[in-house]
C-alpha cells in the first residue's frame, strides 16, 4: 500500500465518526475500482479503499443528495473534481453546510493520463498528498494551432462518429438540467445512424457547458466513439476566461457569467461596454 493511500485511509478513518458516510473509490471483485460510500459501521471496509483509476465520484454524490437531502457525506475529490464541486455549489446543486471536501492531490502520472493542467485541490483544508504542476495537453495546443477552416473540417469528422449514446451528458457532473435539451427529437432525431446532424448534438451540449467545464474528462472518458469532446470545452474555457475573466472552479465567491445580474459592474466582458 503506497504512502498517499495509508495516508487518505487514516484522513477518511478521523472523519468518518463526524459525517454519515465517505464517498471514494474501492477496489471491487476483479479488482474493479468503482465509488463507494464507506460508512462508520463498517471501518473494514476502508481496506479496499482504492485512488486510481479515477472514477466519476461527484456525479455519485449528486444522485445521492437528490435522493437524501438532508445527509451529511464526505467525499474525496481531486482538483477537477474540487472545482466541479464548487460549480455545484455556485448552481444550488448542493449544500455547502452537507459536504465535507477531502482533497487529494494527483501525482505525475495520472496529471500526465489526465493531460490536466491543474492536478491539484485549491479549497479542501484537509489535503492528502503534494500538490505538483500541471502538464500541457499536445493535443489542445496541436487544435488550437489549426486555421479556422482546419478546424471545422476536424470538428465535423469527429462528430461524425457520434451515436448519441449520451455518455457524455450522463457522466457529466456538471450536466443537472431537469429537462434536457438534448433529448428534443427537433434537434436531433434518434433512432438512425449515422445521425442526420451529428454537430447539433454537440454544438449544443457546448452552449450548456459554456463557463462549467472544470476538465474533468470523464466525457472523454466515456465517449465510445473516442470524440475528444474535452479539448473542445478547454478550447471554450479558453475564451470564457478571456471574455468574461471566469474560470469554472476557480474562486468560490465568483458568479458564473449564467447567473450575474447585468447591472454596471457586475462583470466586464473584453471588447463591450459595461
Amino acid at each position: 500500500m503506497s504512502d498517499r493511500l495509508v495516508s487518505l485511509r487514516e484522513t477518511i478513518e478521523k472523519v468518518l465518526p463526524e459525517v454519515d458516510g465517505v464517498l471514494a473509490l474501492r477496489s471491487g471483485p476483479h479488482g474493479i475500482v468503482a465509488p463507494h460510500l464507506f460508512h462508520k459501521e463498517h471501518p473494514e471496509e476502508l481496506t479496499k479503499l482504492a485512488i486510481w483509476p479515477k472514477e466519476p465520484v461527484p456525479d455519485i454524490l449528486k444522485i445521492i443528495l437528490r435522493a437524501h437531502p438532508d445527509a451529511k457525506l464526505a467525499i474525496v475529490c481531486r482538483g477537477c473534481e474540487e472545482r466541479g464541486m464548487v460549480e455545484m455549489f455556485k448552481h444550488a446543486q448542493l449544500k455547502l453546510e452537507n459536504v465535507t471536501l477531502i482533497g487529494l492531490q494527483c501525482e505525475q502520472d495520472e496529471a500526465e493520463f489526465c493531460r490536466c493542467a491543474k492536478p491539484f485541490t485549491v479549497h479542501t483544508k484537509t489535503v492528502v498528498g503534494q500538490p505538483i504542476k500541471g502538464v500541457a495537453d499536445p493535443l489542445t495546443e496541436k487544435i488550437a494551432a489549426m486555421s479556422q477552416p482546419e478546424k471545422l473540417a476536424f470538428w465535423k469528422q469527429e462528430f461524425e462518429h457520434c451515436i448519441k449514446c449520451y455518455g457524455c451528458r450522463t457522466i457529466c457532473p456538471q450536466c443537472f438540467c431537469n429537462i434536457c435539451a438534448l433529448e428534443d427529437e427537433t434537434w436531433v432525431p434518434t433512432g438512425r445512424l449515422p445521425l442526420p446532424s451529428p454537430s447539433m448534438y454537440h454544438l449544443v451540449r457546448a452552449m450548456h457547458m459554456t463557463a462549467k467545464c472544470v476538465a474533468c474528462r470523464e466525457c472523454e472518458e466515456t465517449c465510445p466513439a473516442d470524440i475528444p469532446i474535452a479539448v473542445q470545452f478547454r478550447m471554450i474555457a479558453k475564451d470564457v476566461k478571456e471574455m468574461f475573466n471566469y474560470e469554472p472552479g476557480a474562486d468560490m465567491e465568483q458568479k458564473p457569467p449564467q447567473l450575474l445580474v447585468l447591472e454596471e459592474g457586475d462583470y466586464k466582458r473584453t471588447g463591450l461596454p459595461h
